[in-house]
């Protein structure tokens, strides 16, 4: 069974109803137990990291995602939820993530060209890095995700696993063990993200 982690943030629905449709047994909770009783969990989010962190912390479910993570359960973060799983944010001051990811959330700003436009908000393709990561195993290099965002991770190189070019390379996916990160949206992204989101309910547990 795979746990949505619940905590007041996030597009819920769209993800579990994805997950319904490639038939894997997936809830929607903010129940300590259930959350460590699940295979695998995943952590969503939309919105400001400074408010969808403390919300988190508030719940104290940001403990019980690390714990599980560091226990060696499969946890994939999506869009904001990718970016909580860094150890730092810059959006708007400086702010504690999870930590189980090396590296820091910066601007798009700092890095792409003046005339494009921010939220970067469109399908862009995937480039893969190093070794094809086993959530890669159903899809190919250059299929098109969605994304919608502001803020990327950066300081990442070890963990990357895909880039999408936006006026300059950002990190599109990254993965440390058993911990992966999408910055695009899966449940928004067709049959690609379909298929990733069904390559990550095969990983090993």
């Amino acid at each position: 069974m795979l746990c949505i982690v619940d905590y007041g943030v996030g597009n819920l629905f769209s993800l579990k109803c994805s997950l319904d449709s490639i038939g894997v047994e997936a809830v929607v909770s903010s129940d300590e137990k259930v959350i460590r009783s699940a295979d695998r969990i995943i952590l969503p989010g939309v919105g400001a990291f400074d408010d969808a962190a403390k919300k988190l912390r508030d719940t104290g479910l940001d403990k019980v995602v690390v714990d599980e993570a560091e226990n060696g359960k499969p946890l994939m973060g999506i869009c904001l939820g990718m970016q909580m799983l860094f150890e730092k944010s810059y959006e708007y001051g400086e702010h504690d993530g999870l930590g189980l990811i090396k590296g820091n959330v910066r601007p798009i700003a700092d890095v792409i060209p003046a005339d494009l436009k921010i939220p970067h908000i469109g399908w862009n393709a995937l480039e893969f890095k190093g070794e094809k990561s086993p959530v890669f195993k159903y899809i190919n290099e250059g299929d098109f995700v969605y994304f919608v965002h502001s803020f990327y991770a950066a300081d990442c190189d070890e963990s990357t696993i895909a880039v999408s070019e936006y006026g300059a390379p950002l990190t599109a996916a990254v993965q440390s063990g058993n911990v992966y990160g999408c910055q695009f949206h899966p449940e928004k992204s067709g049959r690609t993200g379909l298929n990733i989101l069904k390559a990550f309910c095969e990983t090993e547990v």
